[in-house]
């Protein structure tokens, strides 16, 4: 008998007469849903771990141990509080697992999963009466709220939903108007760091038996997955999470607005909260960090900056999500679906692939739009081959050593690059989906997809998120060490002005690109040649999992 079960069977209260709840892998609370206002001696849940759902992709070992050890600390919680525990390890799909466990206890009942792929796997339970399906209470908006914010859309536009419920809730309002006198304070969260103020030291959690349990069953039986598994870096119990955010108020929001955007080879994370984990698994909610930010004595360009990330972007790419059923039903654009999961680029880095065919049971593996028509292979350098770029490979590191990264490493460095190199963004969103310990379909495909690559065209931003060499440079250190130089022949400049001239049909009539395009137009004719023959050497050479080489560059002729 495990550490686990043994700890579990002695917490575990008299199973009979229960009424049992199925309870998600990323729905880990009892503040919302039934298990907070139902008495607990009447209560039983069902938790599913499932290595078939590892199995569906190559994610990174951080993520695994997040999950498995806060759903088994989870557990344990409560059993302590008097609710009675069916914990269920199995390697079968979790509608599987379910009708059987629906056909003993009777049927169950869930808060509706936020994942889509989740939903879809659990509507033949629900169909046939063995699932009652109840809304998910970890939500800060509704489907209404959305819809009234975006008129006869799409395209949907972010500024106009936050707005709304910024409005509707009375978040950061005075006299009906928005305090400080305007919704957004972005234009002020734009400074880059320089060491100081210094940046805050993540806090440690040091391991316990549980964690170390979880830890050996990945080095045993999840061995093929990527990344480093850093067991103390891992926060899994209530109390955990508690000291997670106490250290992100105190430590992070006085600092978190001008630094927002920066990045740096110094600090993987500045001074961002690094909650979305545990937000994304509901260890904390939404609700309570964005009260607790609000009431808190800090500068109201950190505080709104805050808000807008969990309150405004948040909501509103789980809302695009569902009303597009994962994107999958775009207006004006036909969009093709997977059959199987994608690996992102896994197989090209080990040699070997990795066969998600055995996990379908009905399951896809997502939409895959592509407004600008790209399709190129992820390079293995964002599975850690050496680019020869410094801001790529820097970023890439710290992803496969923390399963971390905060919104502009992955927008302007792993979207950027991997956008400009026409790289396919459905592998793209498979990559991040496997790298980053908080990806989930409701907020991986959105954001990459839709903001990181501009895939699915104007639906939900109003321009592709690209740059040149300038703006790594100035919000960043990274090239202090690079081999190329930002201001003379660094090759992301060149990407920057080839993938205007490549996709000139395509963006023409974007107003946000008209000046851009225009200068991309008045470059020289020997400009626009070694633009367009350093796309195809930075593309061909990472295809090959090679190092970029200054001297190999081309020239202008």
């Amino acid at each position: 008998m495990s550490v686990f079960t043994r700890r579990l069977a002695d917490r575990q209260p008299d199973p009979e007469g229960r009424r049992w709840l199925y309870v998600a892998y990323d729905q880990l609370t009892d503040r919302i849903g039934p298990l907070s206002r139902e008495e607990p001696e009447e209560l039983g849940i069902v938790l599913i771990e499932s290595s078939w759902k590892a199995g569906r992709r190559p994610y990174h070992k951080q993520k695994l141990a997040a999950v498995l050890a806060n759903q088994r600390q989870f557990a344990l919680e409560q059993a302590e509080r008097g609710v009675a525990v069916r914990y269920v390890a199995t390697g079968r799909p979790y509608r599987n697992m379910l009708a059987e466990l629906a056909a003993e206890l009777g049927p169950l009942r869930a808060m509706e999963p936020a994942e889509r792929e989740l939903r879809v796997a659990l509507t033949p339970l629900a169909e046939a009466g063995l699932l009652d399906l109840v809304p998910h209470e970890g939500w800060l908006t509704t489907a209404s709220d959305f819809e009234a914010s975006q008129g006869d859309g799409p395209p949907y536009r972010m500024d106009a939903f936050y707005r709304q419920v910024r409005r509707e809730y009375d978040i950061l309002m005075e006299d009906g108007k928005p305090r400080g006198g305007k919704y957004s304070f972005d234009a002020e969260n734009r400074e880059s760091w320089n060491g100081e103020p210094a940046a805050p030291e993540p806090p440690r959690f040091p391991n316990d038996e549980i964690k170390e349990e979880v830890g050996a069953l990945i080095d045993e039986h999840f061995d093929r997955h990527p990344g480093v598994l850093n067991l103390e870096a891992v926060p899994t119990s209530r109390e955990d999470a508690g000291r997670l955010w106490d250290w992100a108020k105190s430590e992070c929001m006085e600092d978190f607005g001008p630094y927002e955007d920066a990045m740096s080879t110094r600090s993987r994370g500045l001074f961002h909260t690094r909650i979305s984990t545990l937000l994304n698994l509901h260890r904390l909610l939404p609700q309570q960090v964005m009260e607790d930010v609000a009431s808190l004595d800090a500068p109201l360009a950190s505080v709104e900056g805050f808000i807008r990330q969990v309150l405004g972007w948040r909501e509103f790419v789980r809302h695009v999500h569902r009303c597009t059923d994962g994107l999958r039903s775009l207006p004006e654009m036909a969009v093709e679906v997977a059959e199987t999961p994608g690996d992102g680029g896994y197989a090209r880095w080990r040699g070997a692939a990795w066969d998600a065919s055995k996990t379908r049971d009905g399951l896809d593996g997502g939409a895959t739009p592509s407004f600008l028509g790209s399709d190129a292979p992820l390079p293995v350098a964002y599975w850690g081959a050496p680019s020869g770029l410094s801001c790529l490979d820097h970023v890439v590191s710290d992803v496969w050593a923390t399963g971390y990264g905060h919104h502009i490493t992955r927008l302007m460095v792993l979207s950027n690059i991997a956008t400009l190199i026409d790289t396919s963004p459905r592998e793209l969103t498979d990559w991040f989906w496997c790298a980053y310990t908080d990806a989930y379909d409701w907020v991986v495909e959105p954001n990459v997809l839709g903001m990181g690559t501009f895939a699915v065209g104007d639906l939900m931003t109003t321009k592709p998120y690209v740059s040149g060499s300038n703006y790594i440079d100035r919000m960043s250190d990274y090239c202090d060490g690079c081999a190329f130089d930002p201001k003379k022949n660094c090759p992301i400049a060149n990407l920057y002005w080839a993938f205007l001239e490549r996709r000139r049909d395509a963006l023409e009539d974007n107003p946000r690109l008209r000046l851009p395009l225009a200068s991309a137009k008045k470059r020289s004719t020997a400009k626009k040649k070694r633009d367009r023959a350093t796309f195809e050497w930075v593309k061909e050479t990472l295809a090959k999992g090679e190092r970029l080489r200054p001297d190999e560059a081309p020239t202008e002729d």
